[in-house]
């Protein structure tokens, strides 16, 4: 099965509720730079799936 868009991989979903779930727990910590980093840091991990699989798409090889 070819995966058309970065959004189909697994461990992007998984990232993405990892995501959503830091959100929710840290909701209240007032360690705000704690929380800005965990925050960051989790966004991290969804941002280098996508641009891992841009890297290996047609349109990147193209160039």
């Amino acid at each position: 099965m070819k995966i058309a868009e970065f959004e189909e991989i697994q461990s992007w979903q998984e990232a993405r509720a990892l995501v959503k779930e830091i959100y929710l727990k840290f909701i209240d910590c007032r360690d705000y730079g704690f929380k800005d980093q965990i925050q960051r840091a989790g966004i991290s991990i969804m941002s280098n799936i996508a641009e891992g699989f841009e890297r290996n798409s047609n349109i990147a090889q193209k160039s």
